[in-house]
């Protein structure tokens, strides 16, 4: 393992592994598009979400319209969200901006548990949790004892997506899937093999990660 908790190319091979040999049942060029839910309050308020509920304000549906816009030209054959109200409202918005797709649910994309930090603002935390609070800086949500770990994100992050490449092969086509701010960040890092957190990626609101694959 590098120093950066990330598997180089060489241990790849394990069954865990979201590498070019997963993706290898898939015989025609094909785009997954992961993308984040639209602003709520919660997060114009910089207030942790995790797993509590929320629904888009004005900005949040304006944004899932625009992401919808985008994904018009994109060839979508199915779009799955998270149970949440949040990922679940932006999906309709965005299935009937798109107009060929509908939503469908998985539960596996749903975001990771936050622990005592959920429903707070990080200002409240500071107070309440100082200690926790200093090491986010560095551990990320490790750094949180009873939210989500490591190992459970990154397998649910693998379950994720065998259901996504599935749904790929069954619908030869491109696949889109609307997560959440740390669920994402495990969804990209298992294609590099990473089991740290640490560096963290930007993941804005009705932010688009998209992977290619060519078959060779």
């Amino acid at each position: 393992m590098r120093p950066d908790g990330c598997y180089s190319p060489a241990t790849m091979s394990s069954t865990t592994a979201i590498d070019s040999a997963f993706f290898s049942e898939i015989r025609t060029p094909t785009s997954f598009f992961i993308l984040r839910h639209g602003e709520t309050t919660a997060n114009a308020e910089s207030r942790i979400q995790g797993r509590s509920e929320y629904s888009l304000n004005d900005n949040g549906r304006a944004q899932a319209l625009n992401l919808a816009s985008y994904l018009g030209g994109k060839n979508i054959r199915r779009l799955f969200h998270s149970p949440l109200a949040r990922a679940t409202e932006t999906a309709a918005i965005v299935a009937d901006g798109v107009g060929t797709v509908r939503p469908e649910l998985e539960p596996s994309l749903v975001e990771l548990d936050t622990g005592r930090f959920t429903a707070l603002t990080w200002k409240e935390i500071e107070a309440r949790y100082p200690e926790e609070y200093k090491s986010f800086s560095y551990q990320s949500w490790a750094a949180v004892p009873d939210a989500e770990s490591v190992d459970a994100l990154y397998s649910r992050a693998v379950d994720a997506w065998r259901r996504l490449k599935s749904a790929a092969i069954e619908s030869d086509g491109n696949v889109a899937a609307i997560s959440h701010g740390g669920t994402i960040q495990w969804l990209v890092r298992v294609t590099f093999g990473c089991r740290s957190w640490m560096p963290l990626l930007t993941t804005g609101n009705c932010g688009v990660f998209e992977l290619h694959v060519s078959p060779t």
